[in-house]
């Protein structure tokens, strides 16, 4: 049976045959890749906001013991993406519809400033890079392969935003974006929205190519206000889409 790169790492030691570097390095990747599985889950609706996540069920099916598992549910919490209550486990966060209403409207706010440094301050190559993520957001369209869309479209949102050179700016983007990740996900679902949303980018790439800062804060703004209204109604319908790794209690 193959081992794990955790197994395989933590062998070494046991035998002391490896290098004791080994064993740091290995944990933190596995910490991270049972992070962005958790997030990834989170993010295309595998669990429906306010479901409790079922532990054994978890691990078993990323194959990994309760330590990494309950390390990553700490890290997804501090994100507020999940809620841990004593002796109550992990469930994934809900948003009331005010909490959306406002963090979008502050979302569209941090994402216009980010558009205007980033007309500023952007380099030729960091912005071929944006316009190869964009067509390769394209062919995803054409295929009506939403996640593999979704990714390449927050790569290019997120890029924009390292563009724009600011510590401050990033931190409170990537803190507040985290946690309207699903829901933006989710406002795609309708194909007339994605396709509106693929013309906004266009837009986008324009704004950016002309250096026009303040049409792409425009398009940038407007951008996320609609992705607030497309999202509003689904905010009641929480309970859907739910699969086969959650329960209503943890064996």
């Amino acid at each position: 049976m193959q081992k794990s790169n955790h197994e395989e790492a933590t062998e070494g030691v046991a035998g002391h045959a490896a290098p004791r570097s080994l064993p740091r390095l290995a944990r933190p990747r596995l910490h991270d890749t049972v992070v962005e599985h958790l997030r990834q889950f989170i993010v295309e609706g595998v669990f429906a906001p306010g479901t409790k996540l079922n532990e054994r069920e978890l691990c078993e099916t990323l194959g990994i013991s309760r330590t990494p598992l309950r390390e990553a549910l700490k890290v997804l919490a501090a994100e507020g993406l999940i809620d841990l209550l004593p002796n109550r486990g992990a469930s994934i966060s809900r948003m009331s519809e005010a909490e959306v209403r406002e963090s979008f409207e502050l979302m569209s706010g941090l994402e216009a400033f980010s558009g205007e440094l980033a007309c500023e301050r952007i380099t030729a190559a960091e912005l071929a890079q944006i316009k190869a993520l964009h067509f390769a957001m394209l062919a995803c369209r054409a295929r009506n392969d939403l996640p593999g869309y979704y990714s390449r479209n927050q790569e290019i949102h997120d890029r924009i935003n390292e563009a724009a050179r600011n510590g401050a700016l990033r931190q409170t983007y990537q803190s507040i974006n985290r946690r309207l990740q699903a829901l933006r996900f989710r406002s795609n679902q309708q194909s007339g929205k994605w396709d509106e949303a693929v013309q906004d980018h266009e837009e986008m790439i324009q704004a950016l190519e002309a250096r026009d800062g303040k049409r792409l804060a425009a398009v940038l703004k407007r951008h996320l206000l609609e992705k607030r209204e497309a999202v509003l109604p689904l905010v009641s319908g929480d309970g859907t889409g739910t699969k086969n790794l959650v329960k209503s209690t943890d064996a």
